[in-house]
């Protein structure tokens, strides 16, 4: 009797928790947003500054540079303020990768069709494809948060972006993704 007891036991444990897809998916759904500070590699130049993603489709950073360029988008559109002297880029975010990182829904729905091979080494990822463009989404393999991605930008430079000192689900004020603030 002993020995079924325990037979059954190490056949319940994986079913538990489910399997990972399962619990990034899940971990996804809970969040709200992210706070978190990046180190950014272009081609082989690296940038590092701080973002809050707030779901869905919201995004304001500060770059840790001479000009303290700002990227912020309001859901519909990408604004990149590079020096503030009255020059700043605006884009339709649906025609940049940023529309499928910061759009949970889509990944949840991607993860979910992706199957259960989510696992590597370092981390777990997920390869995106969609619209000609290719994101790969690197998550944690403890707390299952985003750590992570990597793209092409709209230049055709691959962009690796990689996410630290995380947060999750905190009060944020949404003036912040008002573009109309960062124009000059």
């Amino acid at each position: 009797m002993k020995r079924y007891l325990i037979l059954i036991f190490f056949l319940l444990i994986p079913n538990a928790y489910g399997s990972i897809k399962s619990q990034i998916i899940s971990n996804l759904v809970l969040t709200e947003n992210l706070k978190f500070n990046f180190k950014q590699k272009i081609n082989e130049e690296e940038e590092i500054g701080s973002c809050i993603i707030s779901y869905p489709k919201k995004i304001f950073c500060e770059y840790d540079d001479f000009y303290k360029k700002v990227l912020v988008s309001n859901g519909k559109s990408l604004l990149i303020n590079p020096n503030r002297n009255n020059q700043y880029f605006r884009y339709n975010l649906e025609k940049t990768a940023l529309n499928l990182i910061l759009d949970k829904t889509f990944i949840i729905k991607k993860i979910d069709e992706f199957g259960d091979n989510l696992i590597t080494q370092e981390y777990h990822k997920i390869e995106l494809n969609h619209d000609n463009w290719n994101v790969i989404i690197f998550f944690d393999k403890n707390n299952l948060n985003i750590i992570g991605w990597t793209t092409t930008d709209i230049y055709q430079n691959k962009v690796e972006t990689r996410l630290f000192d995380i947060e999750q689900n905190i009060i944020i004020d949404d003036k912040m993704f008002d573009i109309r603030k960062y124009i000059n």
